[in-house]
């Protein structure tokens, strides 16, 4: 069996590992075959590709988009995108300065609820990140003002806790016009939960496929995605949504993959 694992994040987004340290981690868990999925951005690639060169592993370019569909927050996976493509990277320089800019409305708020932390914390954290709520949830735990990752969620981060700033989002429609453009595919991530209503828009809106394989989904929705996918004639995909550090999701990392012919349906898909 060929071990896939098609979702996973690093440094430049809200995990833990930098690319190499990831590609390493990669080939002690015998995988072959892997996509470094980071929200909005892509620059993990060019180191991760010369890592991947030495352990011969086979990179997918990647990354995960936030979109909005009806007021609901959908997350679309994009595999096989050109990463030098002019109008993706466009949306990514975009969006990671809409992204610092919603982290200093969180801080400011998170202040005026009297927590000592500034911006500079978070950004001394994140580094060349793509900031997000994760690292500021990670900051709050190294100030020692929440006790573990998930409270500062709780008590702060969350929808609709007292410091929650609305992301602005691209909507479905236009991400998936933006991935087809960039020469890619798209995928609806973890749609676990998701209502069918959006999950059938998403589908009739031109998806390419539906990531069946989830540390989050149950034997049953594995079962009814898979069928949704043959019913539908979409591309299944899967991985492990690895972070590593504060979320504690090491556990899954080489656990969830799909097969070899997964993989090949995707690049006939691209021919």
């Amino acid at each position: 069996m060929l071990k896939t694992d098609l979702h996973m994040h690093t440094t430049y987004s809200d995990g833990r590992y930098t690319p190499t340290e990831l590609i390493e981690l990669a080939h002690s868990k015998e995988l072959q075959v892997i996509s470094i999925t980071d929200h909005d951005s892509i620059n993990a690639y060019k180191e991760a590709f010369e890592a991947a060169k030495d352990y011969n592993i086979e990179l997918i370019t990647g990354l995960e988009i936030s979109t909005d569909i009806e007021d609901t927050e959908v997350h679309l996976l994009a595999y096989f995108v050109d990463t030098k493509g002019e109008e993706l990277n466009k949306y990514l320089d975009f969006f990671r300065e809409e992204r610092f800019q919603r982290a200093k409305r969180i801080v400011k708020k998170l202040q005026n609820l009297g927590l000592k932390i500034t911006i500079d914390d978070v950004m001394d954290l994140a580094k060349n990140s793509a900031i997000g709520r994760p690292h500021i949830a990670s900051t709050l735990l190294e100030l020692k003002l929440v006790s573990n990752f998930y409270q500062a969620f709780d008590l702060y981060l969350g929808n609709n806790a007292p410091a929650y700033e609305r992301k602005i989002h691209v909507s479905a429609q236009s991400a998936l016009k933006l991935i087809s453009d960039a020469g890619g595919l798209s995928f609806i991530a973890h749609p676990g939960g998701m209502d069918e209503y959006i999950l059938t828009k998403l589908i009739k809106a031109g998806v390419d496929g539906i990531e069946v394989l989830h540390p989050s989904h149950s034997r049953y929705q594995i079962k009814f995605y898979r069928g949704i996918v043959n019913q539908y004639c979409l591309l299944e995909s899967g991985g492990s949504d690895f972070h590593g550090g504060d979320k504690g999701d090491d556990v899954n990392f080489g656990k969830y993959y799909i097969s070899s012919a997964k993989i090949e349906a995707m690049k006939k898909m691209l021919v």
